[in-house]
């Protein structure tokens, strides 16, 4: 059996980052910190969630969408990431951060511990929008209720927000992602890490080390709260 530091220097390298360790900095123990999970406010349950959102009309982008993107992972995680909107691949498959870009995301988040199945990815839009444009305001406004119900029902140590359009809505600003980055925000109680969309380090590939140092801002922080 693969060491799991094995591993995760295996995907580091993958991802063309040198693997180091900051002095004094040690991986936090598997389990550590576990505490009763605080109790859901009343609303939909998944199932009635994801019925609302497939049948969802609100906004027109219904008349275009082949298909809602509801969100994928573990319902009862730690860790939630949040993208912009669905492109062509996620809206043909039904499924978030999937071709390149998923892959790329997949691989951020194994480096750090992580998997798509033990994290809940979902997006700000349910719907696509055509030719991939940005969110208008009134559609983000139509699905803002979706997702913070998905947010009540994970209850997650820690939001990873991915990309422009996610960081800026879910806090409100219109300040770059540059400048986000490398620090924790609040959603509410909950702490909030910005990172690089993994379509943008595709493109950019010598950002992929600030995208790594965001990964393990997100984990001491999610283990911190787990304390």
């Amino acid at each position: 059996m693969i060491h799991p530091e094995q591993q995760r220097r295996a995907y580091l390298e993958a991802l063309g980052i040198d693997v180091w360790v900051p002095r004094g900095q040690a991986d936090p123990e598997p389990g550590a910190g576990d505490s009763a999970t605080p109790e859901v406010p009343d609303g939909p349950d998944w199932s009635e969630l994801r019925g609302a959102v497939s049948s969802c009309t609100r906004c027109p982008l219904h008349e275009s969408r082949t298909q809602t993107v509801f969100g994928v992972g573990n319902q009862e995680a730690d860790w939630m990431i949040i993208g912009e909107a669905p492109g062509a691949e996620e809206d043909r498959r039904g499924e978030p951060f999937v071709g390149r870009a998923g892959k790329l995301l997949d691989e951020m988040l194994r480096a750090v511990g992580q998997g798509r199945d033990s994290v809940f990815i979902a997006n700000i839009l349910k719907c696509r929008p055509p030719n991939n444009r940005d969110p208008r305001p009134e559609e983000s406004a139509q699905c803002r209720g979706y997702l913070e119900r998905q947010i009540a029902l994970v209850q997650p140590r820690i939001i990873v927000a991915v990309g422009r359009i996610a960081a800026q809505l879910l806090l409100d600003t219109d300040t770059p992602v540059g400048r986000l980055r490398g620090k924790t925000h609040r959603l509410g109680e909950i702490p909030l890490v910005v990172t690089y969309h993994p379509a943008y380090l595709l493109r950019s590939p010598s950002q992929k080390r600030k995208s790594w140092e965001d990964l393990c801002l997100a984990r001491r922080v999610a283990t911190e709260v787990a304390v």
